[in-house]
Parts: C-alpha cells; sequence; structure tokens
C-alpha cells in the first residue's frame, strides 16, 4: 500500500518551485477540486482538502522566514507538526537544523513529505502521528497554517504552548485565519503570499509569522 500511496503523490501532482521558497520545490496539484474528489474513494484522507498537495500561505510565509533566519534552527532539533507537503520541515533542513522530524495523520502527507525531501536533497524524518495531546520532544516547534477551524486550533495552540513551557521555540504561520488565539505571541514578520483564487479567492494574501511567548 506504501509504493501505492507513493505513486498517488507523484501522479496528481506536479514537482514545481514554491513561490515564495523558489529555491524549493514541491509535488503540487494544479487544482483542489478534482483531487479532494480522488482522495474521498480509496486514498480518503481523515481531514480533507488535501493539505499537502498545495503550499499553503501560513506554510510559505514561515518557511520564507526560516530560510531568512537561519539561526531559529541551527543546529537544534525540529519538529514540522501538521506537516502537509513539508514545506517548512524542508526549509528547516536547508537552514541547517540537526535534525527535522515532520509529523501528520494523513498517509499521503507523509508520502508527500518524503518525495519532496528527496526532490530537494535533504533529510527528514516523517512520521503519520497525532501528536497534539502529547509532547513536542523538540527545540524549536513549526506550524505553518493550523487555525483554520475551531476544534483544531484549540489543540494545536495548547500543544504549542506546552512546547514552549518545556523550553522550546515555537512559531506559527497563519494568514488571518478566523481561529488564531488572540494570544498567538509576538509578530516576527509579515509577507504578501502570492496563492490562487481556488484556494483563498485571492491571488496574493497577506500573511504573518508568530512567535509564541
Amino acid at each position: 500500500m506504501t509504493d501505492l500511496i507513493d505513486a498517488f503523490v507523484k501522479l496528481h501532482a506536479r514537482l514545481e518551485p514554491v513561490p515564495l521558497t523558489p529555491e524549493i520545490s514541491l509535488h503540487q496539484a494544479d487544482e483542489p477540486i478534482g483531487l479532494w474528489e480522488l482522495t474521498e474513494g480509496e486514498f480518503r484522507s481523515e481531514q480533507p482538502p488535501p493539505f499537502w498537495a498545495f503550499a499553503w500561505a501560513g506554510g510559505q510565509a514561515l518557511a520564507r522566514y526560516v530560510l531568512d533566519n537561519p539561526s531559529v534552527v541551527a543546529g537544534r532539533r525540529v519538529l514540522d507538526v501538521a506537516c502537509g507537503s513539508g514545506l517548512v520541515a524542508i526549509a528547516a533542513a536547508r537552514a541547517g537544523a540537526a535534525s527535522v522530524r515532520a509529523v501528520d495523520i494523513d498517509p499521503l502527507a507523509i508520502a508527500a513529505v518524503g518525495a519532496n525531501a528527496t526532490a530537494n536533497g535533504v533529510t527528514v524524518t516523517a512520521e503519520r502521528a497525532d501528536i497534539l495531546d502529547g509532547e513536542a520532544d523538540a527545540d524549536v516547534v513549526l506550524a505553518g497554517d493550523v487555525f483554520y477551524s475551531e476544534q483544531f486550533a484549540k489543540r494545536m495552540f495548547a500543544f504549542l504552548r506546552r512546547a514552549r513551557k518545556a523550553g522550546a521555540d515555537a512559531y506559527a504561520g497563519d494568514p488571518g485565519r478566523a481561529f488564531r488565539p488572540g494570544g498567538a505571541g509576538t509578530q516576527v514578520a509579515a509577507y504578501d503570499v502570492p496563492t490562487t483564487m481556488a484556494l483563498e479567492s485571492m491571488t496574493v494574501k497577506r500573511t504573518s509569522v508568530w512567535r509564541l511567548p
């Protein structure tokens, strides 16, 4: 089944540079609707739409910030939580992280992370798991575009706060999603991120990077 999932990712997503981080290429889908319908079949994800197939604005902004500020991750153990395509994890690896772990609940995301890491010549450990009720076990936790639903945002914010209390740094990239917590922390950067009408109903989305308190 793993080989079949890997083949599905490569068949339905083309390797292309990411608009805000063109030094990184990802397997990306042309449009969401057809792929969403496909993943409702044998490859059905627990969290449609197929987040792994697109470079979401929050992830692009966070990846750009990491690439431009490598000291955030250099020589440190990094966790990309709810990693999707692995864009942020790949950025951390390129910026000199000692190790990078990318976690998602979607098996297609895990396959995409593997394919994308290989395409970019970096090492990322991809793991299918729901870790939001546990501990981060990392020096730096990165979360790109994770405040899109109320329940998930609450769980994610609690996880990030626990990571901070345990001594880790935590950063989130967010394009103004409805459920970003009011105490998200300090804004450390903002970008105009290229996106698509199909995903965001606009072609450029102002997106911030937050460092949790």
